[in-house]
Formats: structure tokens, sequence, C-alpha cells
């Protein structure tokens, strides 16, 4: 997996011209449409977080690679559909696409029936593009606050910035978010952009392309 081993050092590199230390933020491998024995050998390098967005996917290799391996953390990725909430709790460790009270209430109500807990983000649609998930940024604060009063534990803040405007802009937006709730961790920076998600404070980077090549 040479893609993987390059991609550790851009990562490295990037985090140093940064000043940053490498040991605050989690790389992420984004394995959708992925199979286990890709993943395998990512696994078999000392990858230890992926990410996947299709519960479909999850649901058809997780099981076996959790089992293979230990101490994998799966993030979920994708759209949270109120009818897939229990098998997203079963499956996945982190949560990223948090952006409705619906889905807040159903979580709430999921954590309290089994005892379960998993680590939520918030997705922000920084820039309040209609044919993207996520809170509209005018409504974050208002979100968080709610989020916070119904007592959901919120890990971090999460965004895809818009593919025609600088991402820092928008990796900046989100920080000063964060920051006024006191919120540690932002999930931000992909293949593309993973540099400036870095230097603009980013903890959790979430990368296909460069670790496991172009998808079919």
């Amino acid at each position: 997996m040479n893609n993987y081993l390059n991609f550790l050092k851009e990562f490295q590199k990037a985090v140093l011209a940064a000043k940053r230390n490498i040991e605050e933020i989690n790389l992420i491998a984004v394995s959708k449409k992925k199979s286990i024995k890709e993943i395998q050998d990512v696994c078999n390098l000392g990858q230890r977080s992926f990410g996947e967005n299709q519960l479909q996917e999850i649901e058809k290799k997780w099981s076996e690679l959790k089992k293979n391996n230990t101490n994998l953390s799966l993030h979920f990725l994708g759209t949270i559909q109120s009818n897939k909430i229990k098998s997203i709790f079963e499956n996945c460790d982190y949560i990223h696409t948090v952006d409705r009270l619906k889905i807040v209430n159903l979580i709430k109500n999921f954590e309290n029936s089994t005892g379960l807990k998993r680590k939520y983000f918030i997705q922000v649609n920084t820039g309040n593009e209609s044919q993207k998930s996520g809170v509209n940024i005018n409504d974050a604060e208002v979100f968080i606050q709610n989020c916070m009063d119904k007592q959901l534990e919120i890990h971090g803040l999460m965004c895809l910035p818009p593919i025609n405007e600088l991402p820092s802009k928008h990796f900046n937006s989100l920080r000063s978010l964060a920051k006024n709730f006191n919120i540690k961790n932002l999930s931000m920076g992909m293949s593309q952009d993973f540099t400036e998600a870095i230097r603009c404070g980013s903890t959790h980077i979430r990368i296909g392309t460069n670790i496991f090549g172009a998808r079919d």
C-alpha cells in the first residue's frame, strides 16, 4: 500500500509546517467502496481509524474487520436516516453528521434505552449550500445549544467546505464556532484540502483517495 505510506509522509510534512503535534490529529482512512482486503492491507500497516458513509457497506464489511483487528474505530460520515440509528449505534464509534433535532432526540432515546454512548460531531453547513447536509451556519449556535440542553455529549464539529471557495475561510469559521462553546474537536479536511485544515486547527482529517486511490 504505497499510497498509504506516501500519504503518511505528506501528513507528517503538513503537521510540521503547521507547527502542530501529530498526536493531536486523528487520521481517518475513508474506506467507502473498498473491499475488506484493501482495508485489511491498510490495517496491517498500523492504521486504526476508518470512515464510511453508507450503512449497507458498514454492515457488510465491518463486523469481520473488527473481529480480526483490535482497537479499530469506525467513524460514520453519511447522512443519518432515522430508521438506521440502531445499526449505526451498533457498528460505529463516532458519528460525524448530527444535523437535525429529530436525530438528536432519537439518539438520546437510544442512549437511554440501551446505556450505549457514542462520540458525536455536529455537521455544520458553513456555506449554507442547499444541496448539502448539515445545520446552516446561521442556525448553528442555536442548534449546538439545543444539543447541549438535551445533554447530548458533543465531541466536535464537522464541515465540508464548498468546492469553489477557499476552504480556509470555512475551516476558520468552524473553529470560531467551536471556541464559542468550548468544543475541542474539529472534523475537517479531506484529500484535497487537509493541509489547510491542519493549519486551521483540524483534529480529525478524513482521507480517502490519497490513501486508497480513486474509487471505482
